[in-house]
């Protein structure tokens, strides 16, 4: 008899075995397993009486709360879809999002709604407005209030209707940089899968306690309710990065894990705390995409005294391919071992990773040749809402093709040396923009570098640097351009620089360099993409 894999059933396990365990910590707030099955059950109910049935979409727009951690069970488990929204957006964004979603419910925190009062009345689609108060003084007029809503509801367990694992229960947007936002869907069994690598690469256990840092809308945010609910964890809910308050919690509530992007990192570096930090316990932090360089990673052990993981994925692989696993068997020198955690890393279980050149075949494992990482197997997304053209160009004979150009070393490595869309072609040569970064990083006055293509009359395109000093330090451009020279070749050294007080990020912490090239391009024929 085949069993069917379905989302609810983390949650469900969590509340058999550890019922009176806390679940969910959001401030003030603490619930047991019991009390969150409790409160997931009316969310469910509530959502049954406003006449949500299964397939229809449930769209979220909000910050890592309890409310919207409970979101992922009360509307999955009957069958609903779950669409949480990017919170650093505009109005016409959401306009274009929720009505492409065809969302019957929408669900605002109260401090976001002014993001849709906007566009609220060309939402045609949505039957019910509902806020999520914070506060109680957060109540606005005109929504519906949730947690009225969800006292009037029953706790019991709602009716399940007949399911599927192959039903979708997810559809997130990607923060693309060029035209409308694609919705990606994930099924149950992608999401289920997912959830399992994280429990065995990330190591959860009913012993730790999960920090969300990162974003619940983004798809390292939510990848990990599953599997560390389904193990029994602890979360605590991080409504904005504040350095001092992760310090605090960390303190606090004993966290052993969270994921975070390299700027969150970055900024806890240079949060003085970080010398006065009393953790008797260990650490483990998650960074997913392309790996910061080896000296970052070297700063990260030693001096916040986390043990560093990487991983890599994207939203159409729910996320996670590989991680960067150090294998015990091989004796590596303190330095190099560095380096290969800076390497994406090797393929998670269930999911077969290869990088093929033009011609479709293996690279060479020289850590020379490059090409294109591709992806099959149970976490890969079942395509694009409504889009189904798109899907097709994405996904070629079962193969999901990532964009992301890499190396394979002699032990299986992959390493990403760039986007496709990111890699510089001056005069000829390739340049990745990710080891000019890494070069630059090993100024002491740098605190964050994006890297970009100019165009150039005489090379076609050269590598401009753009930057975020450090507090309290200085630096020229020629004296940025000297230390270049010294560390790279003349042709990967950028050419000019650009001092800015901070770097426009979307809200996983990725560095958008679209934005960046922007100025440079539009007066040209194309653009670089």
């Amino acid at each position: 008899m085949n069993h069917q894999l379905f989302i609810p059933d983390f949650l469900k396990r969590a509340v058999t075995y550890y019922p009176d365990k806390i679940a969910v910590i959001d401030n003030n707030i603490r619930l047991t397993y019991r009390q969150f099955q409790e409160r997931v059950n009316r969310l469910s109910n509530l959502l049954i009486n406003l006449g949500v049935e299964k397939g229809d979409r449930v769209a979220y727009l909000a910050p890592n709360t309890l409310q919207m951690l409970e979101g992922f069970y009360g509307v999955m488990q009957i069958g609903a879809i779950m669409v949480p929204f990017n919170t650093r957006l505009i109005p016409s964004d959401y306009d274009y999002m929720i009505n492409h979603s065809g969302a019957k419910v929408l669900l605002v925190d109260a401090e976001l709604s002014d993001l849709i009062e906007p566009v609220k009345e060309g939402l045609t689609g949505v039957e019910h407005f509902i806020i999520l108060p914070f506060e109680e003084e957060q109540k606005k007029e005109g929504w519906k209030n949730y947690e009225d809503l969800l006292n009037q509801a029953s706790l019991e367990a709602p009716p399940i209707p007949q399911m599927n694992e192959l039903d979708i229960a997810n559809i997130l947007y990607t923060s693309g940089t060029t035209g409308r936002p694609k919705g990606v869907m994930h099924s149950h069994r992608s999401l289920y899968f997912n959830a399992l690598n994280t429990i065995i690469h990330l190591r959860a256990a009913d012993k730790d306690t999960l920090l969300h840092t990162l974003p619940l809308f983004h798809v390292n945010g939510w990848g990990t309710p599953f599997a560390f609910t389904g193990m029994g964890a602890t979360h605590v809910m991080l409504r904005k990065i504040n350095p001092r308050l992760i310090f605090d919690l960390i303190e606090k509530e004993n966290v052993t894990v969270s994921c975070m992007a390299p700027t969150v990192l970055n900024m806890l570096l240079n949060e003085p705390k970080s010398t006065t930090l009393e953790v008797t316990h260990d650490i483990r932090v998650v960074i997913a995409g392309s790996a910061p360089p080896p000296s970052f990673i070297k700063l990260v052990e030693e001096e916040l005294g986390f043990e560093f993981i990487q991983v890599y994925g994207m939203t159409e692989a729910a996320p996670f391919l590989t991680v960067g696993h150090i294998k015990s068997h091989l004796n590596f020198e303190p330095e190099r071992v560095y380096h290969l955690k800076a390497k994406t890393g090797i393929a998670m279980l269930n999911m077969d990773v290869r990088v093929i050149n033009e011609h479709g075949d293996y690279v060479k494992p020289n850590g020379k040749e490059v090409g294109e990482i591709i992806t099959s197997g149970n976490s890969v997304m079942e395509g694009y809402w409504k889009q189904p053209e798109e899907t097709a160009k994405s996904i070629v004979n079962g193969w999901y093709y990532t964009g992301d150009m890499a190396t394979v070393d002699e032990e299986g490595y992959v390493e990403i040396v760039d986007r496709k869309k990111d890699i510089i072609i001056s005069g000829g040569e390739n340049i990745s923009t990710i080891e000019v970064e890494g070069e630059i990083y090993k100024h002491p006055a740098i605190l964050e570098v994006s890297v970009i293509a100019v165009p150039d009359e005489k090379w076609g395109e050269i590598p401009h640097a753009i930057c975020v000093l450090k507090e309290g330090h200085s630096l020229t451009e020629d004296e940025f351009i000297t230390f270049c020279r010294g560390n790279l070749p003349h042709f990967k050294a950028p050419k000019s620089v650009q001092f800015m007080s901070e770097l426009p990020k979307t809200a996983s912490g990725k560095i958008q360099k679209n934005v960046l090239r922007e100025p440079y391009w539009k007066e040209k024929g194309r653009k670089v993409n």
